[in-house]
């Protein structure tokens, strides 16, 4: 007679869509381990397919450095309700995705509980904020970090990490060579764009209009130009076609970043997680980021410590992929900067290889299955 399985409860804490979309894909592959796990937390739509019984969904308040601020009060109303709930219920490990100004609250909350805490994506501690290394060394039991680099960095701080992949690259299989564009022939006229001006609502709000705007101007020059975006839902698609300006036409799909890529030429991309998915499949781009101008230089400027803002740069060390973080206003310099790419097929073709090798370490693990390893030793 088969052994009985174990039955635990984990909570998990997501706040904005891709921290739900991987822990949505750690809930079903831990259905697969030799536990019987009850799920219970706060997140998306996909966490709640998946089987999470859900507290609060909060994807749709995602908001990033300044535009947070706005919702102060409903993450603080939650964070007391969390905290009741970790102290009065019986729960075998807490584990917080992403999203560090929101989940520290959680870690500590986990902590006075008597819980053990897994990290799930590392706070980008080592580009700003580093004092907050002692929040991570005193909350955290354990991290799993996505970039490389990042698990030299806490390890040599004192937490306990390991690299477990990106996620966001988990539906990729290696080697990504053959992703690989080579530009033969290409005619600017008939270009192929990705339009990806992020997931969150602050970031469709202040970089969708740009993008636009940007487009019809490479349409102009360019004729017979095609354009696509992707959204994660459906209802970030309609707030896509519902704000679609005069003028702009555009292909909308539901879905992967990443086929989006690989089917463009180049991409237009707001910063962040999206930046690695396109460099996977060796997409040439440029990467904006808005900011308020008054805010960045008597905040932002001061707390950044790293040399380049995005993702894919910060990894290459150098300025591989044109980037424009903050971006203010006009947008005739990323006019330019794509114009200037666009007519060197052989600068593109380096560029598609370059993005190829940079991304292939990403896609050695299978993040899921590796996190979902640590889960089942720490609950053990």
């Amino acid at each position: 007679m088969p052994e009985a399985k174990k039955t635990c409860r984990i909570f998990i804490s997501a706040a904005e869509p891709s921290a739900d979309a991987h822990c949505a894909a750690l809930i079903t592959t831990l259905k697969q381990s030799s536990y019987n796990i009850e799920f219970v937390g706060v997140g998306g739509p996909k966490m709640a397919a998946a089987g999470c019984t859900l507290l609060e969904t909060t994807v749709a308040r995602a908001a990033m450095i300044y535009n947070a601020f706005s919702q102060v009060g409903f993450f603080y109303k939650l964070i007391k309700r969390i905290t009741a709930f970790l102290q009065s219920n019986k729960v075998d490990l807490v584990i917080v995705c992403d999203s560090p100004a929101f989940n520290f609250h959680i870690a500590k909350a986990a902590k006075k509980a008597g819980l053990k805490t897994l990290f799930y994506v590392a706070p980008q501690l080592w580009s700003w904020a580093g004092w907050r290394i002692r929040k991570m060394q005193k909350y955290c039991d354990k991290l799993c970090c996505i970039l490389p680099f990042e698990q030299d960095w806490f390890s040599q701080r004192g937490v306990d990490t390991t690299f477990v992949g990106n996620p966001i690259l988990d539906e990729l299989t290696p080697p990504l060579s053959p992703y690989r564009k080579n530009y033969i022939n290409f005619n600017t006229e008939n270009a192929r764009f990705a339009i990806l001006p992020g997931s969150r609502t602050a970031e469709i709000n202040t970089l969708w209009p740009p993008m636009q705007q940007i487009s019809l101007c490479l349409k102009q020059k360019y004729p017979n130009a095609a354009f696509t975006t992707v959204a994660v839902d459906a209802d970030r698609q309609k707030t896509l076609k519902s704000t679609q300006i005069p003028g702009f036409q555009c292909k909308y799909t539901i879905g992967s970043v990443s086929e989006t890529a690989r089917d463009a030429d180049f991409a237009i991309v707001a910063s962040g997680s999206a930046t690695l998915q396109v460099a996977a499949v060796g997409c040439p781009m440029v990467v904006m980021y808005q900011s308020s101008k008054i805010l960045w230089h008597l905040i932002g400027r001061w707390l950044v410590t790293t040399k380049y803002l995005s993702l894919v740069n910060i990894l290459a060390n150098k300025e591989l992929v044109p980037e424009f973080m903050p971006y203010f206003s006009s947008i005739k310099p990323i006019l330019a900067a794509i114009e200037m790419l666009l007519e060197d097929s052989d600068k593109l073709a380096q560029t598609s290889d370059a993005l190829i090798h940079l991304a292939e370490p990403l896609v050695q693990k299978k993040a899921c299955n590796e996190v979902a390893g640590t889960v089942v030793e720490m609950l053990r």
